[in-house]
């Protein structure tokens, strides 16, 4: 039994980390250069196992490269003139080939380590720039696209990086073999050399061929990674509608278009491999047949003619790879620019020169003639001004549509304002640094995410290191620890992929859980309790009364009984606040407050 390696470092969601110590170096941002030459710093980050597997397959291949001449003297020797034993020259070649066989696999171990390392570098920075991105990006971009990107593109591009160093070093080797092949016959090896151009023209053909269909191959295959994807994650609404035969019908239409991919690259492939694969053959033909006639002319041995034809399949064993070469290049460039359409993506959400963290926050908050649309000419917020004092509660009230979740997005600057600004104590968010504005402000979200880990970690996420005493009083707060205690494993309890194992409410109470543990002095509820029946709601909110007398806080909520928890109600209509008040205040003087409410309450 393989033993597991030793726990290192623990992450935020349980487990270990790996060796693995993350990419060394980052992609060219030359978006001029070949694709080759964007990604070489990556792989020259492994320059030494590269350059050793390199050094190790040339020298193999230069052993190999003796045996012929080797094999030519002991015919000539051994067998014609009776010079010497023909056991010593057996002797040497067994040596020579048994060194060039050690380096070989020597060789093969490091390129492909070097390979693989490469291609945990480049998934390791497409999954580092996604977590920079903005929300923007993932609010126009299919994740399945994103998973395929970083899998089946990127195994192209390491295939690709493996194979290719192997071919230059054959090529090496044919100028090596074509040097033995001119010192045994001049005229042979021009004659050896006929067929060469045309496998040249043929190669630079199935290039230009192959390119479109590797490129259209893999963003179909996305399409496909994109629908299995929307399907697991989405399969209790395929379920809950009957819609199970009309996706598997879509999932089989994605599918067929692979197929005609695949057909079209096997079709272009048998056209034109045959030609890379058969020409060399005529060369060997042609060799045999002027070698044979030199050797019954007496002007060249037996030995001579043996070791020149097994250099000429030296010399022709890159042109033999020739079209898997070109095919497999073709492959690699399309996926390598589909990778390079994600790295080049530029995050919308970027830390001003000169930002500066967010210190000791009071939790004064400051909307000032805001203006914000996610589309062009579809706006969400039109000159929304307000301002909260620290340690007050506010309620944000309006019909589905008015704006009130934007507010909570655009403080914790999830997205940036069109116009006007927020300010924290004073301080436009814009000007902070992300790491602290988000320290700063806890979001709890209507749909909670919760991670395929223990219920511990979920609670735990951004705290790693936090005590499990710490965790069940946060827990305890938002009335999660009943039901927890009640599972066979309590809080070592995993729960199920996006925590479907756990209610709607169950769920909620422990992203609240979450937030609390990290304790932000700006708490957001949007609508955060919707799950949670009334009975346990109204447990939370007394358990949270003393929580939120000492943070600012902003409760998104159509029940009475949460809005009534707030200091004051913000009314919102059309992407504008248009009242301001206590509860009473408003059900006393706005009607349009008092037919939002009754629109909330009635029976869905």
């Amino acid at each position: 039994m393989i033993a597991e390696p030793e726990a290192r470092d623990a992450n935020p969601l349980g487990g270990v980390f790996s060796h693995y110590q993350g990419p060394r170096r980052e992609i060219s941002r030359d978006t001029g250069l070949p694709w080759w030459r964007r990604i070489l710093p990556v792989i020259s980050a492994h320059r030494a196992t590269f350059v050793t597997a390199i050094v190790l397959a040339f020298a193999s291949l230069v052993l190999q490269t003796l045996v012929p001449t080797m094999l030519n003297g002991a015919i000539d020797h051994a067998l014609v003139h009776h010079d010497h034993s023909l056991h010593t020259d057996v002797l040497h070649i067994v040596i020579v080939g048994l060194f060039a066989g050690i380096t070989g696999i020597v060789s093969r171990q490091f390129l492909f380590s070097t390979a693989y390392n490469v291609e945990a570098d480049l998934r390791s920075l497409i999954y580092e720039h996604l977590t920079w991105l903005s929300f923007g990006f993932y609010d126009r971009v299919q994740s399945g696209q994103l998973i395929s990107r970083a899998n089946s593109d990127i195994r192209s591009v390491q295939m690709y990086s493996t194979f290719a160093p192997l071919i230059i070093v054959q090529a090496f080797i044919g100028v090596i073999a074509f040097a033995f092949m001119l010192a045994i016959s001049v005229p042979l090896a021009l004659v050896a050399l006929v067929v060469m151009p045309f496998l040249y023209v043929i190669g630079l053909k199935m290039r230009r061929v192959m390119f479109p269909i590797s490129w259209i191959t893999q963003a179909r295959l996305a399409d496909v990674a994109t629908i299995v994807d929307e399907n697991v994650n989405g399969v209790r609404v395929v379920k809950a509608f009957a819609q199970e035969e009309a996706e598997v019908n879509r999932l089989a239409d994605a599918a067929e278009r692979v197929a005609w991919a695949y057909v079209k690259d096997a079709q272009l492939r048998a056209i034109w491999s045959p030609w890379v694969q058969n020409l060399p053959q005529l060369g060997l033909a042609l060799v045999l047949f002027f070698g044979g006639w030199m050797v019954i002319d007496g002007r060249l041995g037996i030995g001579a003619i043996l070791a020149f034809n097994a250099y000429l399949l030296m010399l022709q064993a890159p042109f033999m790879m020739l079209g898997q070469l070109v095919m497999m290049g073709q492959r690699a460039k399309a996926s390598a620019e589909r990778i390079f359409e994600i790295l080049d993506e530029q995050p919308e959400i970027v830390e001003r020169p000169g930002s500066y963290d967010l210190v000791e926050p009071r939790g004064a908050v400051e909307f000032h003639h805001v203006r914000f649309a996610y589309r062009p000419n579809e706006t969400v917020l039109d000159d929304v001004t307000f301002a909260v004092t620290p340690g007050e509660t506010v309620a944000l009230v309006g019909r589905t549509g008015s704006g009130k979740s934007t507010i909570a997005r655009l403080l914790a600057r999830f997205y940036d304002v069109d116009g006007g600004s927020i300010s924290i104590d004073g301080h436009d968010v814009r000007d902070l640094t992300l790491t602290s504005l988000r320290d700063a402000v806890g979001v709890v979200l209507d749909e909670p995410f919760l991670f395929s880990t223990t219920i511990h970690d979920n609670i735990a996420y951004g705290r790693p290191g936090a005590r499990r005493e710490d965790v069940v009083a946060a827990a305890r707060a938002a009335h999660a620890d009943e039901f927890i205690a009640a599972l066979p494993e309590g809080y070592d309890t995993v729960v199920g992929e996006r925590g479907y194992t756990l209610s709607g409410g169950q769920r909620q109470r422990i992203a609240i859980a979450r937030t609390l543990l990290v304790n932000p002095p700006i708490l957001v509820l949007d609508d955060a309790t919707s799950a949670i029946d009334v009975h346990i709601e109204a447990q939370i909110y007394d358990a949270l009364r003393a929580l939120l007398g000492s943070r600012t806080t902003f409760v998104i909520a159509h029940r009475v009984s949460t809005i009534a928890l707030a200091d004051r109600v913000l009314l919102m209509e059309g992407g504008c606040v248009v009242a301001s008040g206590t509860h009473e205040e408003l059900l006393r003087t706005t009607p349009l407050y008092a037919a939002v409410l009754a629109q909330a309450e009635e029976p869905r």
